[in-house]
C-alpha cells in the first residue's frame, strides 16, 4: 500500500509542476503574458522597474536553456554575474517574435521533461557551477526550480502589463 500511495504521490507533484509551467492554477499563463505584445510594449520600461518585459523573457530564455543544456548533459557557461542573463539594451523590434517563439519552445520542453519517467527525474545533474552544488540537483529540483523562477519573472511581467494597461492577455487573465 505505502508503495502505491508514493507513486501516487509522484504522479500528482509532477502534475502539479506540469499544470504550473503551464500557468494553471494560481499562476498566469507564461506564454499567454508575452504572446500578444508589441515590441514596443514589450520594450517599454516602467519608471522604477528596472527591466522590461523583453528584457525578463530573454533572462527566462537564458536561464531556461541553460538547465536545459545541463539536463543533456552538456555543460554552458555559468554567468558569473546574474546580469549577464539580462540584455544590457532594448531588445530589438525583430528579434522579439523570435525570443516570444523560443520561450514557448522552451517551456515545451521542460514540460515534456516534466512527463518523464520517476527513474529519469531522480537523476543526478552534473554540477556545473558551485550554486548548483549548494541546491537539490536531480532533474525533478532543477524542473521545480524553473517553475519558481519562471513564476517569479512572470508575476512582474503580469505587475509590468497592469502598469501599461495591457492587462489581461488576449487569452485571459485574473483581474481582481
Amino acid at each position: 500500500m505505502r508503495k502505491r500511495h508514493s507513486r501516487l504521490g509522484t504522479l500528482m507533484s509532477m502534475r502539479a509542476l506540469t499544470e504550473l509551467l503551464h500557468g494553471k492554477g494560481s499562476h498566469a499563463d507564461p506564454v499567454a503574458c508575452v504572446e500578444d505584445l508589441s515590441p514596443e510594449l514589450a520594450n517599454y520600461r516602467v519608471a522604477g522597474f528596472p527591466h522590461s518585459i523583453a528584457q525578463l523573457v530573454f533572462h527566462m530564455n537564458y536561464w531556461m536553456d541553460y538547465e536545459l543544456r545541463r539536463i543533456r548533459g552538456q555543460s554552458p557557461q555559468h554567468p558569473q554575474h546574474n546580469s549577464e542573463s539580462f540584455p544590457a539594451e532594448a531588445v530589438d523590434p525583430k528579434e522579439w517574435k523570435h525570443l516570444q517563439q523560443q520561450f514557448a519552445v522552451l517551456l515545451a520542453e521542460l514540460i515534456e521533461l516534466g512527463q518523464s519517467p520517476r527513474h529519469e527525474l531522480d537523476r543526478q545533474l552534473e554540477s556545473i557551477h558551485a550554486g548548483d552544488r549548494q541546491v537539490a540537483g536531480t532533474l525533478e529540483s532543477v524542473l521545480w526550480q524553473m517553475v519558481a523562477h519562471n513564476s517569479y519573472h512572470s508575476g512582474q511581467i503580469a505587475l509590468i502589463r497592469r502598469a501599461l494597461g495591457a492587462w489581461p492577455p488576449r487569452r485571459g487573465g485574473d483581474t481582481w
